[in-house]
């Protein structure tokens, strides 16, 4: 392993970083260690085109640690209604109440205090400490990873843990001396992972640009640009059928609140039966309105909703993808001739123009806007 990279590593980085980082981001140049962590919890598994729209947006609506605990999860829910992986929205809300609670409102400095705090691991620690305290604290993030992996040769698959601790220790080697130089050092490594050591198409490998580690390189020296990290075989995806209700109501929907640990924990979304395996080449049989109602909403008591129903009408057919399985939704359109109250607690009637205050499923959203059931306006303020 080179002495000499790892002595000249971060200088030269930097150096790179003055030429060809990534500028004029919201989120740059900030020691507000809140906004910081914000930009990392919605940056782990969202694109950035997606979060330079909706990161401006969060803090305008919740602009201070203060103001993100004292709200209602709902309200945070639906801010983040379409990024996804919504545990993040529920941890960000634990921790700026832990926050507030153990911490009199102010983030402390120590990365090993910031990973005792709700969602914040290792890495975001190091960032948050990196950029709002100027620590040096490491990072190792799916780029950095990456980017450690081919410079110095690093066999193995990376989700393996001796393979992840070789890293770790690689990424506080690393390090700069002056703890000024962290700020620009942490954006310049993830700069650099993001725009130039990218898993496909590497700067190295084409024509354009020079990589400042072209010469130190050893997956470069050794061609092995695109084998470096060495990826697990992923098996394919399962997929999987469901079935969901809307029942309306005059100009209410009824919607059920998911459990906090479930897939889109903690939003709205129509009642759903339990999920089955995509049985292929099976045609969708309409079900009658009481084994319907019995496998969407088995933990209420159905007689007085079913005196008011109608139906149920097959509406549309809905594939959604998550990262590890597929899902088929079919939409089982049902009326009813009032709002029966004190169904359960978790169950309530919403008024259309009253959705955009919840958060809903990304697909679950785009569904009432495409049939007209909710006006688009109203979802999305």
């Amino acid at each position: 392993m080179s002495k000499t990279l790892i002595s000249s590593f971060s200088q030269k980085l930097i150096a790179w970083h003055q030429v060809s980082g990534r500028s004029g981001l919201p989120w740059q140049n900030n020691r507000d260690p809140y906004a910081v962590w914000v930009s990392e919890v919605m940056l782990q598994q969202t694109q950035v085109a997606t979060v330079l729209e909706r990161y401006p947006r969060f803090m305008k609506r919740f602009p201070t640690v203060k103001k993100l605990a004292a709200a209602h999860i709902d309200e945070v829910l639906a801010e983040w209604a379409g990024l996804g992986y919504y545990s993040r929205a529920r941890n960000l809300h634990a921790c700026a109440q832990q926050v507030m609670h153990d911490f009199s409102g102010k983030f402390p400095s120590d990365p090993l205090l910031l990973e005792q705090l709700k969602g914040i691991g290792r890495s975001t620690a190091g960032a948050i400490a990196a950029f709002a305290f100027h620590e040096r604290a490491p990072i190792l993030d799916a780029n950095v990873k990456r980017i450690l992996a081919r410079l110095f040769a690093i066999e193995g698959a990376i989700q393996d843990k001796a393979v992840n601790d070789q890293l770790w220790v690689l990424a506080e080697n690393l390090l700069p001396t002056k703890p000024e130089d962290m700020p620009v050092y942490t954006q310049a490594l993830m700069d650099f992972g993001a725009t130039w050591c990218t898993a496909r198409k590497p700067a190295c490998l084409g024509s354009e640009r020079k990589c400042p580690f072209v010469k130190d390189c050893q997956a470069n020296l050794s061609d092995q640009v695109l084998v470096l990290p060495q990826k697990v075989v992923k098996v394919k995806s399962p997929e999987f059928n469901c079935d969901m209700v809307l029942i309306r109501s005059g100009n209410s929907i009824l919607l059920q609140k998911r459990p906090s640990k479930a897939i889109w924990g903690g939003l709205w979304s129509l009642p759903e039966s339990p999920w089955r395996l995509k049985a292929l080449g099976i045609k969708q049989l309409t079900p009658d309105l009481k084994t319907l109602l019995e496998t969407t909403l088995p933990e209420i008591q159905l007689a007085q909703l079913m005196k008011s129903c109608k139906g149920p009408r097959q509406g549309e057919q809905i594939k959604h993808v998550f990262t590890h399985r597929r899902l088929w939704i079919q939409i089982w359109e049902v009326q009813s001739s009032k709002n029966v109250d004190a169904l359960s607690e978790n169950l309530k009637w919403v008024p259309l123009n009253q959705l955009g205050r919840l958060g809903l499923p990304q697909p679950i959203k785009i569904l009432l806007q495409e049939l007209n059931q909710a006006r688009g306006d109203d979802l999305k303020n």
